[in-house]
């Protein structure tokens, strides 16, 4: 499957990315509808990637590069009829890679809810950092998670993670 990961462009784009996101899991049950995820793939201060088959946007992975936590992957979403295909794992190495080039840590959250998500960030290397509860919905938790290198004392930019091996992991790029 040759797939194309590059920068959202424009506002068809973004229409497009917000209603695949605003259709579907999680987002239904977060209460993220069309407007909301219009707002977070159009945000000036975000990076927004898109994966393209054929032409077609098949999911987009969007990354914060600035605040608290840099390197934060905001969201990700992969059509429902093309999940399980291993375009998400190549959305997450695509970001993972901008990342790694700046920072040693890459976050993200989780609902506690999506088991899925929760053993498809574990299975790249993700390990549970903390629990944010009622933080998006009242009784339930987001699963803060983090990839890294090291410590941002330590950190030499843009090498890639060191694996429980005590290797470095392959970050595959597109």
């Amino acid at each position: 499957m040759n797939v194309e990961m590059r920068l959202l462009r424009g506002v068809d784009e973004a229409e497009e990315c917000a209603g695949m996101m605003a259709a579907s899991e999680p987002w239904i049950t977060l209460g993220r509808g069309y407007r909301e995820s219009l707002s977070v793939v159009s945000d000036p201060s975000r990076e927004v990637y898109v994966a393209v088959i054929d032409g077609r946007i098949t999911g987009f992975v969007v990354v914060e590069m600035r605040g608290a936590f840099t390197g934060y992957i905001k969201s990700i979403c992969v059509a429902p009829d093309l999940r399980g295909r291993g375009i998400g794992a190549r959305l997450m190495a695509y970001a993972e890679k901008r990342i790694f080039g700046e920072t040693p840590n890459v976050f993200l959250c989780v609902s506690d809810f999506n088991d899925g998500a929760r053993r498809f960030y574990q299975g790249l290397g993700y390990e549970t950092v903390g629990e944010l509860r009622d933080y998006l919905v009242r009784g339930s938790s987001e699963i803060l998670m983090r990839k890294t290198t090291g410590p941002l004392s330590e950190a030499k930019q843009g090498e890639p993670p060191i694996t429980s091996k005590g290797k470095r992991a392959k970050v595959r790029g597109g």
